[in-house]
């Protein structure tokens, strides 16, 4: 942060959760077709999907190393983001605090379909696995 200043630090903090929710809308979308392609056991769209998805969460995680760090370069090595989102002024600060609600709620829809199309993925490997030793009443619970 050297460089920058706590002005332009807090900018760039703000146009990075912009880009987050920008970014987090994408993914969820994709992970939605992936779940409609894993329901359809459409491999080739699946592994698209995944090339899609991989620079999005790859992107994504950078902005939120750099907030961290802007964060604790700004007020403090415990800081948080409600630390930085209450220096803000009123103004700025009600609509940043909408937004970094929104983003956590983004993220937390992401990641429960996240972890529904790996159960369902994983349950499809299951029943392919017992296909492929011949066991019978593939679909009766174990």
């Amino acid at each position: 942060m050297s460089r920058m200043t706590r002005d332009q630090a807090l900018t760039h903090l703000l146009d990075g959760i912009q880009a987050d929710l920008g970014a987090c809308a994408t993914v969820r979308e994709l992970l939605e077709r992936q779940f409609q392609a894993a329901l359809r056991h459409r491999g080739a769209e699946l592994s698209g999907l995944a090339e899609q998805l991989m620079p999005q969460l790859d992107a994504m995680e950078q902005r939120r190393q750099q907030r961290v760090q802007l964060v604790r370069a700004l007020f403090g090595a415990q800081a948080t983001m409600d630390d930085m989102l209450g220096s803000l002024a009123a103004p700025q600060r009600a609509r940043a605090t909408g937004d970094w609600a929104q983003l956590e709620q983004l993220v937390r829809d992401c990641k429960r379909a996240t972890a529904r199309n790996a159960a369902l993925m994983a349950d499809q490997y299951s029943v392919m696995q017992r296909v492929l030793h011949g066991e019978e009443q593939l679909y009766a619970p174990r």
